[in-house]
């Protein structure tokens, strides 16, 4: 697709991928390494991201088949929306939306919005496709998140687990790690809004 092809952009990929050199990735992984370098300008992320087996094959068939997108931040979906809407024009929604004004007391309005969206948009039957979820800001979301799956919630078809900060955010990764789950990833205590929607980004372009 010409449009999403623009000169600066693939000159800077071009300028990335001869720095980086030789990775190992599988070029799905590449396109995502290569994305969340384009838009931080961080070569320092390369050794901190991690791909669960087929986790970027799982998240684009998911969203070939209609999977919806959903963000811990309104910031993460106004970054996404313009590529859903030139590619596949996935749907893309905030866990926000269902948060109410004011979090119970020992959680967020994250967290909150986490659950009551889950109850409507997690896969009812076979023929559903689950949420691709991105985690850029939310430790407590992904805590909520992996809280439902472990009690029989439907799982999402991928978690992009990507929480940046001090608290909570190390302890959240390692339990998605633990989970199982079909994730992408950063270690550490990096990650944001601008990255999670990086790499979903990066499966929409591949779509």
């Amino acid at each position: 697709m010409k449009s999403l092809d623009h000169p600066i952009f693939t000159e800077s990929i071009r300028r990335i991928r001869e720095q980086l050199g030789v990775t190992g990735l599988d070029p799905l992984q590449q396109q995502v390494l290569e994305r969340l370098i384009h838009s931080s300008g961080d070569f320092g992320l390369t050794p901190l991201l991690r791909f669960t087996p087929e986790a970027c094959e799982l998240g684009l068939a998911a969203l070939q088949a209609g999977a919806p997108i959903l963000t811990d931040t309104a910031m993460a979906a106004v970054a996404v929306q313009p590529m859903a809407r030139r590619t596949l024009k996935t749907s893309v929604r905030c866990v926000l939306e269902w948060a109410p004004d004011e979090a119970p007391n020992g959680s967020t309005r994250t967290a909150e919005g986490l659950r009551s969206a889950w109850q409507e948009l997690a896969a009812k039957d076979a023929d559903q496709q689950a949420p691709i979820v991105l985690i850029g800001s939310a430790p407590t979301a992904l805590e909520a998140l992996l809280d439902l799956v472990s009690t029989g919630a439907p799982p999402p078809s991928l978690i992009i687990g990507m929480p940046v900060g001090f608290v909570g955010v190390a302890e959240s990764k390692r339990r998605l790690l633990a989970s199982g789950l079909a994730q992408i990833r950063l270690e550490g205590s990096r990650g944001g809004a601008g990255l999670v929607a990086a790499t979903v980004n990066a499966l929409l372009r591949a779509s």
